[in-house]
């Protein structure tokens, strides 16, 4: 008797055309929103470096009597400027979200309906390897971590 051949098969679930349509149209009005998101910290920390500046060159003035309660207000400002910097950090975050939902929206309108000839692909870049960006849980003034 002679062995019989047989090619493994990979697992894979028929879905609905309509379903995948919808999955798909879901993941890019998501990646839509997480951009306009990002646009929104973005103007955001914009006006808030400039009333942080402002208020930190008033409070520079050398008319201005040196007290204790003058100087923690100070620190405080510099502290504030300082978490501001969380910004970068979410847009990292949300620009990484995005490419991943926008790749699997393709990935899977590709996988499910194929091309047609003619049909130009979208041009998605690979959907990242590293789960997340940004390591950095918390600052500390001074302190830097380059990722």
């Amino acid at each position: 008797m002679q062995p019989t051949m047989t090619t493994p098969t990979v697992p894979a679930v028929q879905l609905p055309v309509m379903l995948v349509a919808e999955v798909q149209d879901a993941l890019l009005v998501v990646v839509h929103d997480l951009t306009r998101l990002d646009g929104l910290l973005a103007h955001t920390m914009e006006n808030l470096m400039e009333r942080f500046t402002s208020a930190s060159a008033t409070l520079a003035d050398p008319a201005l009597v040196d007290s204790e309660a003058l100087d923690a207000v100070r620190a405080a400002l510099h502290s504030a400027v300082t978490e501001l910097q969380f910004q970068d950090m979410a847009s990292q975050l949300i620009n990484h979200t995005s490419k991943i939902l926008q790749g699997c929206a393709y990935r899977l309108a590709a996988e499910s309906m194929g091309q047609e000839d003619g049909e130009a692909v979208p041009f998605v870049e690979e959907v990242p390897e590293r789960p997340n960006p940004v390591t950095q849980d918390e600052m500390d003034a001074g302190s830097i971590e380059l990722f």
